[in-house]
């Protein structure tokens, strides 16, 4: 098919109010200005609060240790107390059955 007569390339006139587009562009700058020291400031306030959490977390951390410490220490005494009083009710049986001290303490041997 054959060109129309005419250039089809043709300077296309701009009427854009570029003033009006400034103000547009701005107003949103402002706006995610905005947004973003809000983000920052919950930022900061989100890192004081982890600070303290973690501070409080190494504190348990560190009344958790003491206290294991502790039932153990507890624990070894619990069995230290069972193990003599079976030891002792051991020797009153042995006592009760006529076993004198020596035989006693040749059998512990």
């Amino acid at each position: 098919m054959p060109r129309t007569k005419g250039s089809k390339n043709k300077p296309k006139m701009v009427t854009a109010d570029f003033a009006t587009q400034i103000v547009e562009k701005q107003s949103a700058k402002e706006v995610l200005s905005a947004e973003i020291a809000s983000i920052v400031a919950n930022i900061d306030s989100l890192k004081a609060d982890l600070k303290e959490k973690k501070v409080s977390l190494k504190a348990i951390d560190r009344d958790i240790v003491k206290l294991e410490a502790k039932k153990a220490k507890a624990d070894a005494k619990a069995a230290e107390e069972t193990k003599k009083a079976e030891a002792e009710s051991v020797l009153k049986k042995l006592l009760a059955e006529g076993m004198s001290a020596d035989e006693i303490l040749a059998k512990l041997k």
